[in-house]
């Protein structure tokens, strides 16, 4: 983002505001202009997007104060520095917002200082970010607009903005004062130089000299102001003067409870709600899916003792029995009965029988043996009676079957006999 949009708000809604863009790659005035209040802020809107803004704001609405504070921890110092200015500010302590100055050094007053503080008032900066907001104009960054003005050690330097002449007199000095009061200032400036002259009687030469020592380069015209040495600088756009020479990592007013959240965080924020919400839902359904596979995995549990019971049942021998090994034992079965050949002729023959067996329940088979070769099935049976063994056959031939019957044997109160059953017109 090479680009920055420099706003320069007021203090009041209805003071002017200055706004400029500056490209940081070719180190040139894009575009500039006026707006006539902070209403109008909204024209700016479209020129912020993409771009980084940067807010001055007046340094008249900003207390600047140098303090050597004990202490060895910055968390100490700036505790404590605000309670010591108590007597230096107009205002109440509580209603006002102190933001700090990083990494500065005075090397003028080297041993002095140690604490930097600009003290704004809560409520107007409150408002300047209202403004902003308003019109949907992302700026993470407000800068007394002294402290953007060009610094050099022992020279003041001062522009005018409208009907206000912005001064910076030092590294952590600065203010801003309409027209009508410099030379009310001029004066209070040569009575400081006066007193800060010795009790000695000064020569004519060494008295001028010494009512001229302050130095303003002025990057605009200024008023006469008597017994200040004006050194005139090529002129420059307000804004573009403070534009090259802002150090965005002096100080921030928009720090601790005002700092600006990063729009990518925020909607990174929003993301992990997304994301919390997906994972949520995932984990439900997991859950759902898992409790569905248990449900599926004790009804398979349930028909596979169901098989192993019934497969028992059926082969009352058999002991040791696997779901997995019924299929092949049951085909080894099947092979038994059917002398190893091929077993549809038997599951055929087996199934035109079995309606038999429900009708004369009396007759119990004990054995069945089936030739494939000769298509036949031969079935030894018991039953309580006879009549039951010409039943048998009567309803198999009932069936299209051919029905032989063998030899029957009193067995006390059993009656045993044969019969050996085959599809008729089979050879």
């Amino acid at each position: 983002m090479s680009e920055t949009l420099f706003i320069r708000l007021g203090s009041q809604a209805h003071d002017p505001i200055q706004w400029l863009i500056w490209s940081g790659q070719q180190q040139d005035v894009i575009a500039s202009g006026n707006i006539n209040h902070a209403n109008e802020l909204t024209h700016l809107t479209d020129k912020a997007l993409q771009r980084k803004v940067i807010g001055f704001v007046p340094a008249s609405d900003v207390a600047l104060k140098r303090l050597k504070v004990p202490g060895n921890s910055s968390r100490a110092i700036t505790a404590a520095a605000p309670y010591m200015l108590e007597d230096d500010l107009a205002q109440d302590v509580e209603s006002l917002f102190f933001a700090y100055g990083h990494g500065i050094k005075d090397t003028k007053n080297k041993d002095e200082h140690n604490c930097f503080i600009a003290a704004v008032d809560r409520e107007q900066l409150k408002l300047w970010q209202q403004w902003l907001s308003e019109a949907k104009i992302p700026c993470k960054t407000l800068i007394p607009d002294v402290l953007a003005m060009p610094y050099k050690e022992d020279q003041w330097s001062a522009i005018t903005v409208n009907n206000q002449i912005i001064l910076r007199q030092g590294l952590w000095q600065g203010l801003v004062a309409d027209h009508n009061v410099w030379p009310l200032l001029s004066q209070h400036w040569q009575q400081e130089t006066t007193s800060e002259n010795t009790a000695e009687v000064l020569d004519e030469e060494e008295q001028e000299s010494s009512s001229t020592s302050i130095v303003i380069n002025a990057f605009s015209t200024l008023p006469e102001t008597p017994n200040v040495n004006i050194q005139p600088m090529p002129e420059e756009l307000p804004l573009a003067l403070l534009a090259q020479h802002v150090d965005v990592k002096l100080v921030n007013l928009l720090q601790g409870e005002f700092q600006v959240k990063d729009q990518r965080a925020v909607n990174y924020s929003h993301w992990l709600w997304v994301a919390g919400l997906a994972g949520i839902a995932l984990i439900v359904n997991v859950a759902l899916k898992g409790s569905e596979l248990i449900k599926l995995t004790n009804q398979n549990d349930a028909v596979e003792k169901e098989i192993i019971q019934v497969y028992k049942e059926t082969f009352p021998k058999t002991k040791n029995v696997r779901v997995a090994t019924i299929k092949s034992q049951l085909k080894r079965k099947l092979s038994e009965v059917g002398g190893g050949a091929p077993t549809v002729g038997f599951l055929s023959m087996l199934n035109k029988v079995q309606p038999a067996f429900s009708e004369v329940s009396a007759l119990k088979p004990e054995s069945m043996k089936f030739d494939a070769k000769r298509q036949e099935l031969r079935i030894q049976a018991t039953s309580t009676n006879y009549q039951s063994f010409e039943t048998f056959k009567t309803v198999l031939e009932s069936k299209s079957l051919k029905v032989s019957q063998g030899a029957q044997n009193n067995l006390g109160d059993t009656v045993s006999g044969s019969f050996v059953i085959s599809s008729k017109g089979a050879k």
